[in-house]
């Protein structure tokens, strides 16, 4: 029914993801992505954290373990991430769109996802979880960069600059790829939560995921090119120990572990 309309926590809730999301569209057009998408993980900890307090959910040790490497990691990330914007404004985020490079890689992405979703997701997807991951994540990689691209064509627009006419019609191609992959992520994910665990989906889909949106945002805006060697494994040490945080929390959420019954298994061996 729709009695959960008139519930003010339901409102409450809804508000506050909605305040969040548009948080994250004003992330990206501010600062690298290689930095935004990766911490985008800290919902994780931070809602697990809260679940146990306000909703009464278990956290176990392992849990609490990854909410304290989730942060940790993210620190690190912050630390080591690009410290300028590789493209601030229109005509840079056009010349980039145009690079061969980009150009050949969305052309490669394009014919996995034809291949995943008519080929091998109706024989597989319900049998092996890395197909339905694998459809999300690659349409990811439009998600983000298209994101990105709608912040910097919008700033044109309320600016009133010369090329605004040129920057509605790219503002509109973004919106119009950033909906499709919106809706054709949704009913994948909607399908994988119907055949797999929640828990160990999430986990997976969060790296792969991550992975892949980070590999499409550094050929298309060269974030990487002024990261020298200490950062970049930095950046690699962060997102590794924000992953294993995330798996912890996720995949072992339902495991009856902490540290009273350590104990108690240790006074019985003595």
């Amino acid at each position: 029914g729709t009695s959960y309309l008139t519930d003010v926590v339901w409102w409450a809730g809804t508000i506050a993801m909605a305040v969040g999301q548009i948080g994250n569209f004003l992330a990206y057009t501010a600062v690298p992505t290689v930095l935004v998408t990766p911490l985008g993980a800290l919902g994780v900890p931070f809602g697990s954290i809260l679940a146990s307090y306000l909703l009464k959910e278990k956290l176990n040790i392992l849990g609490k373990l990854g909410c304290l490497l989730s942060c940790a990691g993210s620190v690190v990330l912050i630390i080591h991430a690009p410290k300028s914007e590789s493209v601030t404004t229109q005509a840079e985020l056009e010349e980039k769109l145009t690079n061969p490079v980009f150009v050949g890689y969305l052309c490669i992405v394009l014919l996995m996802l034809l291949l995943l979703i008519f080929w091998i997701a109706p024989a597989h997807g319900p049998t092996n979880i890395m197909v339905y991951i694998s459809i999300c994540s690659l349409l990811g990689s439009f998600t983000v960069p298209s994101t990105k691209g709608i912040g910097l064509a919008a700033q044109d627009l309320l600016h009133n600059n010369p090329s605004s006419q040129r920057a509605l019609c790219l503002c509109l191609v973004l919106l119009a790829v950033l909906g499709c992959s919106i809706i054709v992520q949704f009913r994948y994910i909607n399908k994988a939560l119907e055949c797999f665990d929640s828990s160990v989906f999430g986990a997976i889909y969060y790296v792969v995921f991550t992975t892949l949106v980070l590999l499409a945002s550094a050929i298309l805006f060269r974030e990487w090119s002024n990261v020298g060697l200490v950062d970049f494994l930095g950046m690699a040490c962060g997102f590794t120990t924000v992953s294993v945080g995330i798996v912890l929390i996720q995949v072992f959420k339902e495991f009856n572990f902490n540290l009273g019954e350590m104990n108690k298994a240790n006074l019985k061996a003595d």
